[in-house]
C-alpha cells in the first residue's frame, strides 16, 4: 500500500474514534445526556443542547462534555 494511502486511511480512523459513541445511546430526548470524548451519562436534568456538562468517572473524576 502507498504510504499517501496508509496516512489518509489513519487519519480516516482517526476521527472516526473521536466521536461519541452515540450509537449506544438509547432514545432520549434532547438534553438528557451528556455526551464526553470518551462515553456518556445521563444528565440529573435537561440542559439546553450545545451547552457544557459533566460525568463523573470513578477512576478520572469528572469528564467534560457537552449537552445533547
Amino acid at each position: 500500500m502507498p504510504l499517501l494511502a496508509i496516512l489518509a486511511l489513519a487519519a480516516a480512523l482517526l476521527q472516526v474514534s473521536r466521536r461519541p459513541a452515540e450509537a449506544q445511546v438509547p432514545p432520549h430526548p434532547p438534553g438528557t445526556v451528556c455526551f464526553t470524548p470518551y462515553f456518556w451519562c445521563w444528565l440529573p436534568a435537561p440542559q439546553p443542547v450545545g451547552t457544557t456538562c459533566a460525568c463523573f468517572h470513578q477512576q478520572a473524576g469528572w469528564v467534560y462534555g457537552t449537552a445533547g
